[in-house]
């Protein structure tokens, strides 16, 4: 078990690299299909109970993307790996702006009704600013995690609140979210079932991707929370990609944007207020200095986009790509 004189690994290392990889692999492909069976079995359970659309929309939809954030994320501090529960989040809500908005503006441009999504666009911001002052002493504490969580609670109710009328831009937006997933199961026993394996997916896609993902990490010498802001990231970020994507072609532009707002929101103040409630995570050194603003910049410039335009280009959408790409290049190399 040594390195010859050219410094190649030994076919051992070589081979468990290309098992960790595998590991990857399958937990991303697992995560994505509990995800989406978890969202149409809550849907179908929704509609029996006869929850309204704008709720369905707003929380199952909204929220349900994020479902494979939140497993691993809690998973992962739970393990004692705080980077990759703290990567995990920042990485995907840079990721759903520049990457995912970038792919759906280049295949269609997004024009939109910023009435319909100030109240989100101003929230996501807002949370990216919470977590900078939370984590201005490195980590976030239990204390920490009971205000994120009650900022979720307060914007859930504020929602609502000012949803209730079907007239409103944002109702519509919300209640044609619920629109955007199909087919959801008709029957009781597929509805149950579909959340059981939903969740079952999830959770095991969550134990095999860490797996995979330290593996990986130790392998190349990356820190885990490059890891956790990029590959990981991307990963559990698949859900939001497909429905922002199916919107965009179904020239639902109002309900791509809005599923990517609703989604960091949901990242921020509900998957790290539940992360640190039940273990207190320590921020890696990588946040504090870079990723944390690259998170809170890609939301003033949506905000910009959105407010000047009202719609993002196609040569804008290739700019979020552009500038993902740098992102990347640079969590690979000057902060690697």
């Amino acid at each position: 078990m040594y390195n010859d004189r050219f410094g190649r690994a030994p076919a051992e290392k070589k081979a468990r690299l290309v098992l960790n990889i595998l590991f990857l692999v399958i937990g991303i492909a697992l995560l994505t299909v509990g995800g989406e069976t978890l969202i149409r079995g809550s849907l179908a359970a929704a509609r029996r109970l006869g929850v309204s659309p704008l709720l369905s929309g707003l929380v199952i939809v909204g929220f349900g993307t994020s479902a494979p954030e939140l497993v691993v994320s809690v998973d992962a501090a739970l393990s004692q790996r705080p980077d990759i529960a703290v990567g995990n989040v920042v990485g995907s809500n840079i990721g759903n702006i520049l990457l995912i908005l970038g792919v759906c503006a280049v295949i269609a441009p997004l024009a939109v009704r910023p009435l319909a999504l100030q109240r989100d666009a101003v929230t996501v911001i807002a949370a990216s600013v919470l977590f900078v002052v939370l984590v201005g002493g490195s980590a976030l504490a239990r204390f920490d995690a009971v205000i994120l969580l009650v900022a979720l609670a307060a914007y859930l109710v504020w929602a609502y609140t000012t949803e209730r009328s079907s007239a409103a831009p944002s109702a519509e937006m919300h209640a044609a979210e619920g629109n955007e997933v199909s087919p959801v199961p008709r029957s009781v026993p597929w509805t149950i079932g579909a959340v059981v394996l939903g969740l079952a997916l999830l959770i095991g896609g969550s134990r095999v991707l860490l797996t995979g993902a330290v593996g990986i990490a130790e392998y190349f010498g990356l820190s885990e929370a490059v890891i956790g802001l990029t590959l990981v990231a991307v990963g559990t970020s698949l859900p939001e990609l497909s429905v922002s994507v199916l919107a965009t072609l179904r020239r639902h532009a109002d309900v791509a944007v809005g599923n990517i707002l609703g989604s960091n929101i949901f990242n921020v103040l509900g998957i790290l207020g539940l992360s640190a409630i039940l273990q207190p995570l320590p921020v890696a050194g990588r946040i504090l200095q870079f990723d944390q603003w690259v998170m809170l910049a890609t939301a003033v410039v949506l905000l910009g986009l959105l407010y000047t335009g009202r719609r993002l280009s196609r040569p804008e959408g290739g700019l979020l790509l552009a500038a993902y790409g740098v992102y990347v290049a640079l969590s690979f190399t000057l902060f690697a």
